[in-house]
């Protein structure tokens, strides 16, 4: 576990070290604002499928604009990109990347993701829906996280779908007995409550995910005696969940207090410091 900035840290470490990269980076909140200005217009005679003019002449009205974006949009993808090439530099051959954002960034996630390594290396955009916390008055409430996966190969990634964690059928009666007491696979969406304020699980940590959702992704794209890399490591979730799964790992994290609730969280287990 080192504590310290994530960048200089993973450039240290050699290519194809990682099964699987896990990178929740602070979401970019409220950071964001594009104004569109509207430049001019420009008509172009004789264009098809414009507008009819005089003596039946078409016309293609084409408005110019430009976007403009706040300096802190700009800053926050100037910070994250640098690290996200880094992971993947770091991912085995046959290995996963997971960037957990949220619906304010992950479309230009996926656009940023697709230009760096490929749309062919995409397959899937996880749902993580939930139900707890604030509710909106003037719009649906946001209730759900995106994590973007993307594989090193597209051809010959790992993926364990019988090691994960089945859950319950909805309609349990549209099936078998024997099927609705094994449980199904989980889809792309997946329904997990957030760490309960007053669960055992709760570190204090303001950001912290629940240890299932970890597992799950753990249990689908890594195997047992595998390095796992938290690169934002937080409350120390990843690290957890590979403690039980028999994975080893690496987490990181220039936070005080994340340390400080990392070193409490693995106390009793031989985690080296630096």
């Amino acid at each position: 576990m080192h504590a310290g900035d994530n960048l200089p840290f993973m450039r240290q470490l050699p290519d194809g070290a990682f099964a699987l990269a896990y990178l929740d980076p602070p979401f970019n909140t409220g950071l964001f604002r594009q104004a569109e200005r509207v430049r001019g217009t420009r008509a172009e005679r004789g264009a098809p499928g414009g507008r009819l003019g005089f003596r039946g002449q078409g016309y293609a009205v084409t408005r110019e604009r430009t976007l403009a974006f706040d300096d802190r949009f700009v800053d926050y993808w100037e910070f994250l990109e640098p690290r996200v090439e880094e992971a993947w530099r770091l991912l085995a051959p046959d290995g996963t990347l997971y960037l957990h954002l949220d619906y304010r960034e992950v479309h230009y996630a996926k656009v940023l993701l697709d230009g760096l390594f490929g749309p062919e290396r995409f397959i899937n955009e996880i749902i993580w829906a939930y139900d707890y916390g604030a509710r909106a008055r003037r719009r649906w409430p946001a209730k759900h996280e995106n994590i973007l996966v993307y594989v090193k190969d597209p051809g010959a990634y790992f993926f364990d779908a019988e090691a994960v964690d089945r859950e319950p059928y909805m309609a349990p009666g549209l099936v078998t007995p024997e099927r609705a007491a094994r449980g199904k696979l989980p889809t792309d969406t997946w329904w997990h409550t957030i760490v309960s304020p007053t669960g055992r699980e709760r570190t204090g940590y303001p950001t912290q995910k629940p240890l299932g959702v970890l597992r799950r992704i753990l249990q689908a794209s890594s195997r047992p005696g595998d390095w796992v890399l938290d690169a934002f490591a937080g409350s120390g979730t990843t690290g957890a969940a590979a403690a039980e799964l028999g994975r080893r790992f690496v987490l990181v994290d220039e936070n005080p207090e994340a340390i400080e609730v990392m070193r409490g969280r693995f106390a009793d287990r031989p985690v080296r410091f630096s």
